[in-house]
């Protein structure tokens, strides 16, 4: 049971990384550049095949201007919420 907890969560936080990439209209290829990674590496990522580290977790928040915590906790709706609060800031 725990197992299948851990996995969803993962999942969920590489949905919320592929969402609010595309909302800023960042490429795959833009983020793994910018993490130097290759795209095929990064789009493991966001499928949630690769376990990311907390220093990738980082980097990629950091890469799409949001707080580290915001990836972990969201669902889809405070995902959205948080994509709107950071586009009335940029504005």
């Amino acid at each position: 049971m725990q197992k299948e907890a851990h996995t969803s969560k993962i999942k969920s936080v590489a949905t919320n990384i592929r969402k609010i990439r595309e909302y800023r209209n960042y490429t795959q290829e833009y983020l793994a550049v910018k993490l130097d990674i290759s795209q095929n590496a990064y789009s493991k990522i966001e499928l949630g095949y690769t376990k990311i580290t907390l220093e990738r977790l980082f980097q990629i928040a950091q890469i799409l201007e949001v707080d580290v915590i915001e990836l972990i906790k969201a669902n889809d709706n405070e995902v959205m919420v948080i994509i709107n609060s950071s586009s009335l800031v940029e504005n």
